[in-house]
């Protein structure tokens, strides 16, 4: 008897069963259940409103990042990021900030900030699950943003802006103008591969695209290939030769800086070589030294072989901390006097010297040609401190 009663007592295996998440879900509180995740939608009009006015690309991309995972929470925040998208048109990118010498800057700095994705975007791309935390970016982060965003604005932004028709024109032009170049830089030098010649199209077409206002010109893509050459990776040449432009656009007939080199070159010889500048005046007056506009705008890129364009380039990049800033002038200098006398022997007309200097390019020997500049150097340093 006792037996049955225990047994009577014990429930069947069968009648055993969990409770209906039902009744959990009504012994819930009513705040608990407004407040399901896998229930409802996340309610973003109490968000910041820093998240919804901030307008730097860091901060966009930051918002960007967990709407890719729309599928697991619905996440609607399409709306406010397309208000919040900066506008298509604003100052140019050389006159929003400028130090010393009017030279621009952040540019770099917007660039490198536009590739790195956020630690918190990483995670939420890179994990399975994302969690809750990781799909609001933080707000240390949109503090950097604004603080950005008061420094400088691009005016070709590539984050979430639509761009005027104009613009796009533009931007075509110059892409056809790169084209041209880039099929006819250096066909014969060993390096340019069409896998290397599609590298020097898209460094060129990148610059070009943060420096609308500028453009492209020809002579461009002449100063890129070394860099290329040398570093072989397009971020690295990318960020050299935005470096070495803002030195050489002033050699570019938007700036004007070759007049100064010429009227340079005008004082020089007629200081140092007065019988060879006497010829030149009496032979057409070819003392407005247009013939040394290549050398300047490329800084001797087309007149040397590659590895003695190596050598002049560093020489240059140095000299300005340890003899001259001026030693381009030096070095164009020494190209007319290292050839002097048989200039004045021939009796050379403005025609005749382009073509002489145009038949000895890649013929140079660069090494004299550089003890020569650094001696000239030398003599006028001498001259200035007699007087």
């Amino acid at each position: 008897m006792a037996t049955e009663t225990e047994k009577d007592k014990t429930p069947d295996r069968e009648e055993v069963r969990a409770p209906d998440t039902d009744t959990f879900k009504a012994c819930e509180p009513e705040d608990a259940q407004g407040t399901s995740v896998a229930s409802s939608t996340i309610d973003t009009s109490e968000a910041p409103l820093t998240i919804e006015s901030d307008e730097s690309p860091s901060a966009i991309e930051m918002e960007e990042i967990p709407m890719a995972k729309g599928s697991v929470i619905s996440w609607d925040r399409k709306g406010p990021l397309a208000l919040a998208s900066p506008p298509a048109s604003g100052p140019p990118m050389g006159e929003a900030v400028a130090v010393a010498g009017g030279l621009p800057v952040l540019e770099l700095r917007l660039e490198d900030e536009g590739e790195k994705p956020s630690p918190e975007g990483t995670e939420s791309v890179l994990s399975e699950e994302p969690e809750m935390e990781s799909l609001f970016p933080q707000f240390d982060s949109l503090a950097v943003a604004a603080e950005m965003k008061n420094e400088a604005a691009s005016p070709v932004s590539s984050i979430g802006t639509t761009y005027s028709q104009e613009l796009l024109d533009m931007y075509t032009i110059n892409l056809h103008r790169i084209e041209k170049d880039v099929q006819r830089c250096d066909r014969n030098y060993w390096y340019f591969t069409p896998a290397n010649l599609e590298k020097l199209r898209n460094i060129m077409c990148s610059y070009i695209w943060q420096h609308l206002d500028i453009g492209y010109v020809q002579g461009m893509c002449d100063l890129l290939a070394p860099l290329l050459v040398i570093l072989d990776d397009e971020a690295m040449a990318f960020s050299c030769f935005t470096e070495l432009m803002k030195r050489m656009n002033q050699n570019f007939p938007h700036g004007g800086a070759m007049d100064t080199h010429f009227a340079n070159m005008r004082s020089l010889i007629q200081i140092l070589d007065s019988e060879l500048f006497e010829l030149m005046h009496q032979n057409g007056d070819y003392t407005h030294f247009y013939f040394c506009y290549r050398w300047f705008l490329l800084d001797f890129k087309r007149e040397l072989v590659y590895d003695d364009v190596f050598a002049v380039w560093e020489t240059i990049w140095a000299a300005k901390y340890t003899s001259s800033g001026h030693f381009v002038l030096f070095i164009a200098l020494a190209l007319v006097e290292l050839y002097r006398d048989i200039i004045l022997e021939n009796n050379m007309d403005f025609t005749d010297i382009i073509k002489f200097f145009n038949e000895m390019a890649e013929h140079h020997n660069i090494k004299q040609v550089l003890t020569l500049a650094r001696d000239l150097v030398c003599k006028v340093q001498t001259l200035i401190e007699n007087k």
